[in-house]
């Protein structure tokens, strides 16, 4: 069972729809369900947004919420086995969503609180049909290719996210600085669960890169005692660009308010903090767990806080 929202966050979400009648009661269930989904799934990006201003949280919950159930139709572990039905499941998720953006109540909650929240903040919802094909990609066995395929992928699946986020941050000019960070984002994801994604069929590592230092695929998996030298090398160069798209989104935070900065700043802080415990390992993500301990992850908190 997820967990029940805190009595402030209660009361929050209770007041982001105002009115009578079952349509409301509706929203505010919908809003609701996307805070418990972001604080089960996703607890720094739950901190990071309790940073946030309060007016603005439950549409960013809102934004997560939707997302998350597209990854849960993929990834879940409530997942159809068959393909061929995970792919009509989100069919079926850009179809509530094309008819809830015309008055339909969606049986899909945070599909109506996303709908909503895009009512009140003038979110760009079109961008949500690269998204959505970027999901549909990871149904099958992935591979990409090299460096400009795995940007655009992470163009439609993460920098869509950015750009959505940008106007509700107050920062529409600056949407591609968003969708940077976001980037930034997914590739620190990809590099820490490198051999949980070999597991899933998801080779997001380069091909060429990887081919170009005979880098076998089985040892993505994690089964020897250490990574080579040529996978570390490869690593490291995604490590660089990390990084690199981690400083190119910097923009993002600077044209936002102080508050919301904080709460950027915050989710950087625990990001780039996972991008240091990989290079401390000398690049290895494979046989050496790349995630945070809950102590890292306060002290990267504490620093984000500090930079905020």
């Amino acid at each position: 069972m997820e967990e029940a929202t805190t009595e402030d966050e209660n009361l929050m979400e209770r007041a982001t729809v105002r009115g009578p009648g079952e349509q409301a009661t509706s929203l505010r269930r919908a809003y609701a369900q996307c805070a418990r989904m972001q604080r089960r799934h996703d607890p720094t990006f739950w901190l990071a947004t309790g940073r946030l201003p309060a007016e603005i949280r439950p549409a960013v919950r809102a934004v997560y919420g939707f997302v998350r159930t597209a990854d849960e139709l993929v990834d879940g572990p409530s997942r159809l086995s068959d393909a061929s039905e995970r792919l009509a499941g989100l069919d079926r998720l850009a179809t509530e969503l094309a008819q809830a953006r015309e008055g339909i109540e969606s049986s899909i909650g945070p599909v109506n609180a996303l709908v909503d929240a895009a009512a009140r903040h003038n979110l760009p919802l079109d961008e949500l049909e690269a998204y959505l094909d970027s999901m549909r990609r990871d149904v099958g066995p992935v591979s990409i290719a090299d460096w400009d395929d795995l940007l655009s992928y992470m163009n439609g699946s993460a920098g869509t996210v950015g750009r959505l986020m940008a106007p509700l941050l107050g920062a529409s000019e600056a949407h591609e600085s968003f969708a940077r960070l976001g980037l930034a984002f997914q590739l620190t994801n990809f590099i820490r669960d490198i051999p949980e994604d070999y597991r899933l069929g998801r080779v997001y590592l380069p091909a060429d890169e990887l081919d170009a230092g005979g880098v076998d695929r089985i040892e993505l998996g994690g089964t020897s005692p250490t990574a080579s030298a040529e996978l570390r090398s490869v690593i490291e160069r995604q490590v660089i660009r990390a990084r690199e798209l981690f400083s190119d989104g910097d923009l993002a935070a600077q044209s936002v308010s102080p508050r919301v900065r904080r709460g950027i700043r915050l989710a950087c802080s625990v990001y780039e903090r996972t991008l240091d415990r990989v290079e401390g390992n000398g690049f290895d993500a494979v046989s050496v767990a790349a995630g945070l301990s809950v102590r890292e992850r306060f002290v990267a908190v504490a620093a984000g806080l500090k930079r905020g």
